[in-house]
């Protein structure tokens, strides 16, 4: 018998029967940027005490390249929720075109799957510095009286959760194998901060203030000059070699902070009392081992806590580890000849005259001048 093989049909053949061989595929993709932002109520009892309406604001946060602070009225930002606890994300920096985001509320200790999908849900709202916009409010965020039966307020607190999604625009794209190939998102920063908690592979351990830390050369090598010095170059010394390595003058928990921005590229959740401090000590031992990023990062955060009683402090640390934009900050709070007068008042003004005699001839100057 003969055997007959089929012979493929060529695209014009198919196009001439009637059956298109031409597709394509595109996508439109929602350039975003996403984090979140921890805002704790401490002496929640005595803000009760403000009347229905009032707010009382947040310091100043950073998402998705954007400055904002959240309004929390104790007794509901009107008499139709006057039972309520009201909350309102504000943007807070004037932005002519407005910042497209979604955002929502929680209270901490919620599981973070509810919350992604109340996120998802949310709709995009224009926020705009210049107006108030009624879907950035949760004016019925939490009855007071479910929240003061509830297990989050301990000991007289309690902290909330803000999400927030940044909208920077969209763009089309190819999508040809769209329908087929689903590509996720890359998660070399999970991946490495799992390494560094699990210790898999670890072959170095650090002793710091009586705690060892394990962690890996490589990783703290590619991403840090001293490191590489310290455990590879000429600077390592018997102790890196058998696998301990000793860190003076730094406690445990800075240098954990240290170790987590070196493998994921950010920093763990500071409580909002103890930032201010935590960033100081953070930023010299960013300066110690050369990370400049995490240094400026540290910068950014302290201008914000420069007032009357730390602005001595911070001013003398901007000066013994070189960070000139923290300390045009410094200078520029001072400028103000109120704020110069009472810091020279406090215990911190003291300290500097003897540890940097230059810096206070130069306040001395300011005080003249004004």
């Amino acid at each position: 018998r003969e055997l007959r093989v089929p012979v493929p049909r060529s695209r014009s053949a198919m196009a001439s029967s009637g059956t298109s061989g031409n597709s394509s595929r595109s996508a439109i993709v929602a350039d975003t940027a996403s984090g979140h932002h921890f805002l704790t109520i401490h002496g929640y009892s005595c803000t009760k005490d403000l009347p229905t309406g009032e707010k009382i604001s947040s310091r100043r946060f950073k998402v998705g390249g954007h400055r904002w602070r959240i309004d929390y009225y104790p007794n509901g930002s009107g008499s139709a929720v006057a039972d309520y606890v009201s909350l309102s994300l504000i943007l807070d920096e004037d932005v002519a075109a407005g910042v497209k985001a979604k955002h929502c509320f929680c209270l901490s200790g919620e599981a973070e799957k509810i919350q992604a999908a109340r996120l998802t849900s949310a709709p995009v709202v224009t926020f705009s510095s210049r107006r108030s916009c009624f879907f950035n409010w949760y004016s019925t965020f939490i009855r007071r009286e479910d929240l003061q039966k509830s297990k989050n307020l301990k000991n007289d607190s309690f902290t909330v959760r803000c999400d927030i999604l940044v909208v920077h625009g969209y763009r089309a794209q190819d999508a040809a194998a769209a329908a087929f190939v689903s590509v996720p998102p890359c998660d070399l920063r999970g991946d490495l901060g799992m390494l560094l908690q699990t210790e898999k592979g670890a072959d170095v351990v650090f002793e710091v203030g009586g705690e060892t830390i394990a962690a890996h050369r490589c990783v703290l090598a590619a991403r840090s000059s001293v490191f590489a010095a310290e455990l590879f170059g000429p600077m390592k010394e018997g102790k890196a070699e058998s696998g301990i390595v000793r860190v003076e003058d730094m406690e445990a928990e800075v240098f954990k902070a240290l170790l987590r921005f070196v493998y994921t590229g950010s920093l763990p959740e500071m409580r909002k009392e103890e930032e201010d401090v935590t960033c100081q000590h953070l930023l010299v031992a960013a300066d110690r081992y050369g990370m400049d990023r995490l240094k400026l990062i540290c910068e950014e955060k302290l201008c914000e806590y420069i007032d009357v009683n730390t602005a001595a402090t911070i001013l003398l640390l901007s000066e013994q580890h070189h960070c000139e934009g923290l300390k045009k900050a410094c200078f520029d709070f001072l400028a103000s000849p109120a704020n110069l007068r009472a810091t020279v008042a406090t215990d911190g003004l003291q300290h500097l005259s003897v540890s940097c005699p230059s810096l206070m001839v130069k306040l001395m100057a300011m005080s003249l001048g004004h």
